[in-house]
C-alpha cells in the first residue's frame, strides 16, 4: 500500500472546513471538503476517504452539544430523511446528481433571499412570527435532506430550509442539527462498504487526518457556542446561501 503524500496538501484543508461545520458552523462550509480533496483523488475516493472523518467528527459534535437538543424537529424530520437515503441508495444510478445540485441550490437561494427579505421588513416595522412545525414541509425537507445527503452530499441545506424559520434557541437547533446528521452518516457506512470505497488505503488517509478533525470540530462548537441568537442566524442564513450558490454554481457548470 503506497499514499501519496501531496493527498494531504488538499485533505489538510478540507478536514478543517468540514470539522469547522461540524462544530455547528454551516453546512457552506462542509460542501468545499469534497471538491477539495476531489483535487487530488477522484471524487468518489474523496467521500469515501472523508465519511469515517465525519463519523468521527459527528460523535465529538454529540459530546459538545450533549446538553442541547429539539427533539421535535429530530421527530418531524427523520422519519423523511431515512426514506430519502433508502430511495438515494436505490436510484443513485439512475439520477444526474448535478441537477439534484442545481434544484436544491436553487431552493436555497430563494430561501435565503426570502428571510433577508423579511429581515428588511422587520427594520421597517413589520413582524415576522416563528412557524409552527408542519408535517407536510418536515417530511418534504427531510427526505430532500436524505436523498441529497446520500446522493449528492447536500443534506445540509434542506435541513435548513425547514429548521431556521423555526426560530428556536440557537444552542437547540444546533444540538438538534448534530443529532440528525449523525445519524444519516452513520447509516451510509452500509452503502459505501457495500460500494468498496472503504478500503484499506482510504481508511488509512481518514485515521490519520483524524487529530485534527477533532481539533477543528471542538473549535467550531466553542465559537458557535458564544455566538448570540442577533448574530447566529444571520450567521447562519449567510453560510446556507453561500451552500445554495455553490450548488447552483456546480449544477450549471455541469450542464455547460
Amino acid at each position: 500500500m503506497s499514499i501519496d503524500p501531496t493527498i494531504y496538501y488538499a485533505a489538510i484543508p478540507a478536514v478543517l472546513l468540514v470539522g469547522l461545520t461540524k462544530g455547528g458552523m454551516g453546512e457552506a462550509l462542509a460542501l468545499m471538503g469534497v471538491p477539495l480533496l476531489a483535487m487530488a483523488v477522484p471524487p468518489v475516493q474523496a467521500a469515501a476517504i472523508l465519511l469515517p472523518i465525519l463519523v468521527v467528527m459527528d460523535w465529538v459534535s454529540l459530546w459538545i452539544w450533549r446538553k442541547h437538543n429539539n427533539r421535535q424537529l429530530l421527530k418531524m424530520m427523520l422519519p423523511g430523511a431515512l426514506l430519502g437515503i433508502a430511495i438515494g441508495w436505490a436510484t443513485s444510478a439512475y439520477v444526474p446528481r448535478d441537477a439534484l445540485r442545481l434544484i436544491i441550490g436553487l431552493i436555497t437561494v430563494l430561501f435565503v433571499l426570502r428571510y433577508f427579505y423579511n429581515s428588511w421588513r422587520v427594520r421597517h416595522g413589520h413582524i415576522i412570527e416563528p412557524k409552527p412545525h408542519r408535517l407536510l414541509p418536515a417530511a418534504f425537507f427531510g427526505t430532500l435532506s436524505g436523498y441529497g445527503s446520500f446522493v449528492a452530499h447536500a443534506g445540509g441545506a434542506p435541513f435548513q430550509v425547514y429548521g431556521l424559520p423555526l426560530k428556536l434557541p440557537p444552542r437547540d437547533y444546533t444540538g438538534a442539527a448534530v443529532r440528525f446528521f449523525a445519524i444519516l452518516n452513520f447509516i451510509k457506512l452500509g452503502p459505501y462498504f457495500a460500494l468498496g470505497q472503504l478500503d484499506t488505503t482510504n481508511l488509512t488517509i481518514s485515521a490519520t487526518l483524524v487529530p485534527l478533525a477533532i481539533a477543528a470540530t471542538a473549535f467550531g462548537g466553542f465559537m458557535v457556542k458564544r455566538m448570540k441568537p442577533e448574530v447566529f442566524y444571520p450567521f447562519m442564513y449567510s453560510m446556507a446561501l453561500i451552500a445554495g450558490t455553490k450548488l447552483v454554481y456546480d449544477g450549471i457548470l455541469a450542464f455547460t
